[in-house]
């Protein structure tokens, strides 16, 4: 028991509750789930409930994945708890998360001056600022309302027809898919119509859309784009970025480099984690949610519609069939 148990933070309000449990004796930096009571605070509550426990926090900087509560009030754009944590002691440029202190994090995102002065040799670099000047741009263009089942994968550096010969692949006019998957003519789709496609369930059928900076593969009915073997051959001597946003599990990251991979069952758009890189850190922070355009910043595209997620791709290219799994190891 820790004082917490039964609790629910979310949703607000609760403050009574809190109170009375820290009168009996309740740690603030006592487990509620697998986080401390007050990191969830810091996330989910209003700003009372946050003051009564840091108040009451033996540590107001206890850690729980490498972050303080500080700091995932500023992830979570909570700055109304950031700035109750920092009035009760929490330390905004205490080192943590490869470099992103919550002082440091907070200069990426709408409030710049949230702390006040900027320390010496904790500024943004110039490629991270550059990061979030295109944040917002690039998070609107690609907004996509549902995308569930969709696999894509970002490739820096080549463009479409090098993806397609990398792959071996046939482009395929709409004409010739209505013959291969024999569709009868008297239900021929509208040009352009491209729906039609997800009804075949082809593993083999992929998109592939020119876009500046790169190519995006796409598969608006399956994972085949992320695949091992699709990632290797198409991140020789550049980078990729692989999703698949599995209906079962949620977003599902790989990373693709040299022809290797190096990354596999990641978190594109959700919280970040203690093992991510710098970079990682902060497209955590700057797409929430938003897989898709993660995957394009992670290797530097920059797409002008949403068109290269969802289609209709600039090419239908029919795969050879072959072990797409192989050296699915990292």
């Amino acid at each position: 028991m820790t004082g917490w148990d039964g609790l629910s933070l979310w949703g607000g309000g609760g403050e009574d509750e809190v109170r009375a449990r820290l009168a009996a004796g309740a740690d603030p930096c006592a487990l509620l789930g697998h986080d401390p009571a007050l990191h969830v605070a810091a996330e989910h509550s209003p700003p009372a409930v946050v003051a009564a426990m840091a108040a009451a926090a033996p540590d107001v900087d206890v850690l729980s994945g490498g972050r303080s509560p500080l700091w995932l009030a500023v992830h979570s754009r909570r700055h109304d708890n950031a700035r109750v944590l920092a009035a009760a002691g929490a330390d905004p440029w205490r080192p943590m998360m490869t470099g992103w202190s919550p002082g440091r994090l907070g200069l990426a995102g709408p409030e710049p001056d949230l702390f006040g002065a900027v320390p010496a040799g904790v500024e943004l670099s110039p490629a991270e600022r550059e990061a979030v000047a295109l944040a917002g741009e690039l998070g609107d263009r690609l907004q996509v309302d549902y995308y569930d089942g969709t696999g894509l994968l970002c490739v820096a550096g080549i463009d479409a027809s090098e993806a397609i010969s990398r792959l071996d692949g046939t482009p395929t006019a709409e004409e010739e898919l209505l013959a291969h998957y024999d569709i009868d003519v008297e239900e021929e789709p509208e040009p352009g119509d491209w729906g039609w496609l997800a009804e075949m369930n082809d593993l083999l059928l992929v998109g592939v859309t020119d876009v500046p900076g790169g190519c995006v593969v796409t598969q608006p009915w399956g994972y085949q784009p992320q695949t091992p073997l699709v990632g290797r051959l198409l991140s020789a001597d550049t980078v990729a970025y692989g999703l698949y946003a599995n209906p079962k599990s949620g977003d599902q990251g790989s990373i693709y480099r040299g022809g290797k991979t190096i990354g596999w069952d990641l978190h594109p758009g959700g919280p970040a984690w203690n093992t991510d890189t710098s970079q990682m850190v902060l497209l955590s922070y700057l797409y929430p949610l938003q897989a898709p355009a993660y995957a394009c910043a992670f290797v530097g595209l920059r797409p002008v519609d949403v068109r290269c997620v969802t289609g209709p791709a600039d090419h239908w290219v029919l795969l050879p069939d072959r072990d797409y799994w192989a050296g699915t190891t990292v």
